[in-house]
């Protein structure tokens, strides 16, 4: 028998009564004497037209919906924010996007707190949708499921698949003559063919499948298409299998336990995930109160092979993992070679063993998109914490099919990521040089942008392997190259990135896992001296806010902090 609504969640006035004056609010838009019996569940709805990550969400919600009243639920429909980091990507926009975050956690947060609701169905599709909910989520310690909008399945051009990235690498090529105007928007008009969030193993990508690792999705959920009728009946699924979860008072942070962000992390690790990953788990298990820090990352990832060949590093889409097996089958290959704990829970009751028992312990013959553990893409995992006098807080770098993973050069200096774009695409950034894009981390961006147009301007330029990018914003998940990005502390807030100068000697070494400035600690202390922290960018609003409040990277850029 499913709690009721009343006593549940507390959420009469008085007591005794039984015609309550919030009952009468409730009545004035349909509401029954049999309604007030059952659990009210709200679906937080991201459905929006602002970018085709999100533009299919409206049915899905609608699926969920009726699956709830089905079910015995009470649903209560929701909006949430959603903004498209691949439209933002390369504009002041851009500075919104990790403050959406925690606007959409907040937002979720807010309503279902508010309204005291009993559990919480969130559908989401744009990269901030799924951490967003799962702070949210945490915060909150209701029942609760994320339900995927779905990967964008490839473009196609002249028998070759697209993704979003193709079109920004294809900026590159026409800056250097290697491509006509007309061939640049053929590709861009070819890239993205209808509804669904970025096609390859990109950040949205791999959020999803960190949600499925964790357990507070369905298993294969994380990689349909979705245009595709089995991501409807998904939607559905996950609302039945709520109304288990509230008959079980199986909330969410029995589901977010340790052994949960480590199961996603090995995800990360062996489908070559982006490197936004690892913010926005630190996030997430700060809501939820799990002790995770940057080390953690690299333990796992000197356990965990790549066992994916997947966009941006790789040659796959996610369509193509999901007819290969998708995240189950990825998982049930990590939990047969001991790097998963098999007794973790899930939203549906089971254990993640459980989950797999039926999954193959071998992928599939005759496919390359995933990798027996035999024979992996790389021997271990793709994301390295650097550190150093330039990242004393810690930095990410994503080294995967890299030739080059070590590089001494001097520095090219810019203060935002404008500059850097308009060099790179006037041709004076050459081989060996290191890129050094600072005043873009979450306070002094503040927003963290993301530097999908310089790096994708270096790749189409044909420096992707030669020249190596530093910075304290973040890079998008379509980002590949010899890139270190979160690095902490600031430069906005005193860290020594602040203080490189124009033709000074950075060495990036991944394998090392350092990033240094070879400059004497009598030149740094010289330097820190006359050093100023910089004005505010803005003074008033959202970013403003969130300037004030942010946390470093080390520390996933959280606004509520001790």
């Amino acid at each position: 028998m499913l709690k009721s609504w009343a006593s549940m969640r507390s959420r009469l006035i008085v007591d005794g009564p039984e015609r309550s004056p919030n009952r009468s609010m409730l009545r004035a838009i349909g509401y029954t004497d049999d309604d007030f019996k059952k659990p009210f569940v709200g679906i937080a709805n991201a459905h929006s037209t602002t970018t085709p990550c999100n533009a299919g969400l409206q049915s899905l919600v609608d699926r969920a919906e009726a699956a709830c009243r089905e079910s015995g639920l009470v649903p209560q429909t929701f909006g949430t924010p959603t903004v498209s980091d691949a439209i933002s990507m390369g504009t002041i926009g851009m500075k919104y996007s990790l403050v959406s975050r925690e606007v959409i956690a907040d937002s979720i947060e807010t309503v279902c707190g508010a309204e005291r609701l009993d559990a919480v169905l969130v559908v989401g599709g744009c990269d901030k949708n799924m951490p967003g909910a799962m702070i949210a989520m945490a915060r909150l310690d209701i029942p609760a499921v994320f339900v995927y909008g779905g990967t964008i399945k490839p473009g196609h051009l002249d028998g070759r698949d697209l993704t979003i990235v193709s079109a920004f690498e294809a900026v590159g090529q026409w800056s250097r003559k290697a491509i006509s105007d007309e061939e640049l928007g053929r590709i861009e008009r070819a890239a993205c063919p209808g509804a669904g969030s970025c096609g390859g193993m990109f950040t949205a990508n791999t959020m999803s499948s960190v949600i499925e690792a964790m357990g507070l999705s369905l298993p294969h959920s994380s990689t349909m298409a979705a245009v595709d009728g089995e991501k409807a009946d998904s939607a559905a699924e996950s609302a039945r299998v709520l109304a288990r979860a509230i008959a079980m008072n199986l909330t969410a942070r029995k589901i977010m336990t340790r052994k949960a962000f480590e199961n996603a992390s090995a995800v990360v690790m062996a489908v070559g995930g982006s490197t936004n990953a690892v913010l926005h788990l630190l996030a997430i298990a700060h809501s939820a109160d799990v002790p995770l820090v940057l080390d953690d990352f690299e333990a796992i990832r000197a356990r965990v092979p790549v066992l994916c060949d997947l966009s941006p590093s790789g040659r796959f889409a996610t369509t193509d993992l999901h007819r290969a097996g998708g995240i189950p089958q990825v998982m049930k290959i990590l939990l047969d070679h001991g790097v998963l704990h098999g007794d973790a829970l899930t939203i549906t009751g089971q254990t993640i063993a459980e989950s797999l028992a039926q999954v193959p312990s071998e992928p599939p013959a005759g496919q390359e998109v995933i990798r027996p553990w035999a024979r992996p893409v790389h021997a271990q995992g793709h994301l390295a914490i650097l550190r150093g006098n330039l990242a004393e807080d810690g930095a990410v770098a994503k080294i995967s099919g890299l030739k080059t993973i070590k590089m001494t050069g001097p520095a090219r200096v810019f203060e935002s990521e404008e500059e850097s774009l308009a060099a790179i695409l006037a041709g004076k950034i050459q081989a060996g040089d290191v890129v050094v894009i600072r005043h873009e981390g979450p306070r002094g961006g503040p927003g963290m942008r993301e530097m999908l147009a310089p790096t994708s301007a270096l790749m189409g330029a044909g420096l992707g392997e030669s020249v190596a990018l530093i910075t304290d914003g973040r890079f998008s998940g379509a980002t590949h190259g010899l890139v270190v990005g979160h690095v902490a502390p600031e430069a906005a807030t005193g860290g020594l990135l602040g203080l490189v100068r124009e033709g000074d000697s950075i060495t990036v070494d991944a394998e090392a896992r350092q990033l240094t400035l070879n400059v004497s600690d009598g030149e740094i202390a010289e330097r820190r001296r006359s050093w100023t922290p910089p004005a505010p960018r803005f003074n008033r609003g959202v970013l403003a806010k969130y300037a004030r409040v942010v946390a470093n990277a080390s520390r996933g850029a959280v606004t509520d902090a001790d």
